[in-house]
């Protein structure tokens, strides 16, 4: 056994199985303690709450607690593993949410039978959170998941797989270019990955600026154009009118590659067909498209990201969920909607723009980060992260109507 698994499994295990845990908010130590905590005190906020639902966030913690929830069909990147094993993953999504944006959270594993399982479920237990983040959940069922759920449920539900990897990629991608010299209106997209990360991914850019026309997206089958006959509803949206046909075919004469698919996709000697001045976001993890040694190796003019921790350039979910759901649920968001994503992307991205925190560069262990080629965007230690991108969220819920409460004073005062 590697030392690192060893110390991964140790993590998971001592000295309490598991990630997170119930804290009490409220002294319990007396008689008269538990007579408020429960009866016959408890009976005065149900009342409350029987005459007007929205007392709820005022007696219950409701309005700070976000559920995670999931079936397993797509774990990380070992796949179709079921929902026990997904459990590790959805308790470590509750520890980023809690230590980032001191949001709590529960983690719920649906078993089922059918699609239709999944969502009566989860929409008969929506009322008791203030937002549901969908994780590993795979494609295309989580479309038409997420999709029933937002039109079921009076609260914010976000597929972090989909949107939170879509917001950081844009935030990156726009500081890429804006550093190559590029602009999204008229640069070439190859998208490696047809699944839901890179069907949100490619949405959320064209919300950005990009042409739908200049994207080449490629399954296992290749490219993705308008004379195949074996595609779902969603990979007809990105089928182009061409001849490219392969991955080579696609990447001539590209200005960026997106990979969402698996590792050592990419073969380093193609990086030679594409522009000057090329962005490569390889993001597969744990093992990437391409390794940035061997994209650097080809490549002297190419901006790198990718997935992981160890290398610049990290394009991470937990730049934006926290921060989402926080802005979200301060402003009681009945949905968190494009207004909203796109008010994250310019917030993480114009941090990337500012002089880093003697406390980020301690924690990122480096001497130095500037804005450029290896710091595109911002480190998840930031601490400006959570009240730039949450205020960003809850003006932008405000501005779009989908707030039911005006911004809170400490937003106003910021």
């Amino acid at each position: 056994m590697s030392d690192f698994r060893k110390a991964a499994l140790d993590y998971h295990a001592k000295p309490t199985p598991g990630k997170i845990g119930i804290q009490i908010t409220k002294p319990a130590e007396t008689v008269k303690d538990l007579a408020l905590a429960y009866s016959p005190g408890v009976a005065e906020p149900v009342r409350e709450i029987a005459e007007d639902i929205d007392n709820v966030y005022k007696y219950t913690g409701k309005g700070n607690l976000v559920a995670v929830i999931t079936n397993g069909t797509a774990i990380l990147g070992l796949g179709n593993l079921g929902p026990m094993a997904s459990k590790p993953v959805m308790e470590g999504k509750a520890l980023l949410f809690k230590r980032f944006a001191n949001l709590d959270s529960i983690d719920i594993e649906v078993t089922h039978r059918t699609t239709e399982d999944f969502i009566n479920t989860v929409a008969n237990i929506a009322d008791t959170f203030g937002g549901i983040n969908l994780e590993d959940i795979k494609s295309p069922e989580c479309f038409e998941i997420e999709k029933e759920l937002i039109k079921r449920c009076n609260i914010p539900v976000f597929h972090d797989d989909q949107h939170g990897t879509a917001i950081v990629t844009a935030a990156g991608l726009l500081n890429a270019l804006e550093i190559q010299g590029k602009d999204i209106r008229k640069v070439t997209i190859v998208c490696m990955g047809a699944g839901a990360a890179a069907i949100a991914c490619m949405e959320l850019l064209i919300k950005c600026g990009a042409k739908r026309e200049y994207i080449y997206m490629l399954d296992t089958k290749g490219v993705i154009h308008t004379r195949r006959e074996d595609l779902n509803k969603y990979k007809t949206l990105f089928a182009n009118n061409t001849d490219k046909r392969t991955l080579e075919d696609a990447l001539d004469g590209a200005d960026v590659f997106i990979g969402v698919s698996g590792p050592d996709a990419l073969p380093p000697k193609a990086l030679k067909l594409m522009a000057a001045n090329p962005v490569i976001f390889a993001c597969s993890n744990p093992d990437p498209e391409i390794k940035p040694e061997l994209a650097h190796a080809e490549r002297t003019d190419l901006i790198m990201a990718t997935g992981r921790s160890d290398y610049p350039n990290q394009v991470n979910n937990v730049l934006c969920f926290p921060f989402i759901f926080r802005g979200a649920l301060d402003v009681r968001a009945s949905v968190i909607n494009d207004e909203m994503k796109i008010a994250a992307v310019h917030a993480i991205r114009a941090i990337a723009k500012e002089p880093v925190p003697a406390e980020v560069l301690q924690a990122a262990q480096v001497a130095k980060l500037e804005f450029g080629a290896e710091y595109i965007i911002p480190k998840p230690m930031d601490p400006r992260l959570l009240p730039r991108v949450a205020k960003a969220v809850a003006d932008a819920a405000v501005a779009s109507g989908v707030a039911r409460i005006p911004m809170p004073k400490h937003y106003m005062e910021s």
